[in-house]
């Protein structure tokens, strides 16, 4: 197969009618809770929650309507944790997603993020580095490392013929919107395949990660941050 195409994904254009992207950011909750999109986090987070502290932060980067960082509240607090999980994004899709009073928010560059160094216990970034390229996707990766005290989680698409036209019939049956299933093949075919996410991480941080499939055409690759 061919490596990552660039592509063109429609809801990261400016100047988009806010109804649309409230539709599509719920579109993406949706694709997340059925295809794998949460439970790839969550099967990451299992190793992690007996070396995090009572009271616990985390941060999602590139959260859309927060659905997964809610997800995990959740589940901490069945395992005696406090969780506070701050969401960060773009003003324009904090300015018109729907917040849960349980996610604070924050606003901000994955690139750039307006953080302290070892601030926040665990860093998940979920279906966001696909929209980064070269050496914008390794920009990312140090980023997430710089501010994480305990844990790096990312999680994304792994490339797929057969998973673009998954994205593509489902989204019919689901009702989606035409914008999210045309981002949904875009944002698939912009996904890693495992030697391409682990070269990634290692041209970042000078150091292997772990990589791992996971259902649904999902990839993670996870880590302890080194300064």
């Amino acid at each position: 197969m061919r490596g990552r195409r660039r592509g063109v994904e429609i809801l990261d254009q400016p100047g988009l009618d806010p109804q649309l992207v409230r539709r599509s950011l719920r579109d993406v909750a949706v694709a997340n809770s059925l295809f794998g999109g949460t439970r790839a986090v969550l099967k990451e987070l299992e190793s992690v929650w007996p070396r995090l502290p009572r009271d616990a932060i985390l941060l999602d980067v590139g959260t859309g309507m927060g659905d997964i960082p809610r997800r995990l509240t959740r589940v901490a607090a069945r395992r005696g944790i406090r969780l506070t999980t701050v969401g960060l994004d773009n003003l324009t899709v904090l300015s018109t997603a729907p917040r849960d009073p349980a996610v604070e928010i924050l606003c901000g560059d994955a690139r750039a993020l307006p953080l302290a160094d070892r601030s926040v216990d665990v860093v998940i970034c979920s279906q966001l580095l696909h929209h980064f390229f070269d050496g914008e996707a390794t920009g990312v990766l140090r980023e997430l490392n710089r501010v994480a005290r305990l844990q790096v989680i990312v999680t994304d698409l792994r490339r797929s013929r057969l998973a673009a036209l998954g994205i593509w019939s489902a989204s019919f049956l689901l009702a989606f919107h035409p914008v999210s299933r045309h981002d949904g093949v875009v944002s698939v075919m912009r996904g890693f395949r495992p030697d391409e996410l682990h070269a990634t991480a290692h041209e970042a941080l000078g150091h292997d990660v772990r990589i791992r499939k996971h259902p649904g055409f999902r990839i993670s690759a996870t880590w302890s941050p080194h300064p």
